[in-house]
């Protein structure tokens, strides 16, 4: 049933973000984008399409997560 839903399609690039400090003391919008990136907790990863919009919320909350692309993820180069 997973399958039916998943957006991802072959060749997008994806990030791999890991969480690696707390959100306690943080402004409710920078905990509100990390909830959004689908990190619950510290040392939670996930992996995420490489787009305008998540690099940019990535970059909101850079102090909070360490970032790394994937590999073999990215678009294919054509020889």
């Amino acid at each position: 049933m997973a399958a039916e839903h998943d957006t991802t399609t072959a060749g997008t690039a994806k990030l791999r973000i890991t969480q690696v400090k707390s959100t306690i003391s943080h402004i409710s919008r920078n905990r509100a984008t990390v909830r959004a990136l689908g990190l619950k907790r510290i040392g939670h990863t996930v992996e995420v399409a490489a787009n305008d919009a998540t690099r940019g919320m990535v970059r909101q909350v850079r102090f909070l997560v360490e970032v790394e692309e994937v590999p073999g993820t990215g678009p294919e180069e054509k020889a």
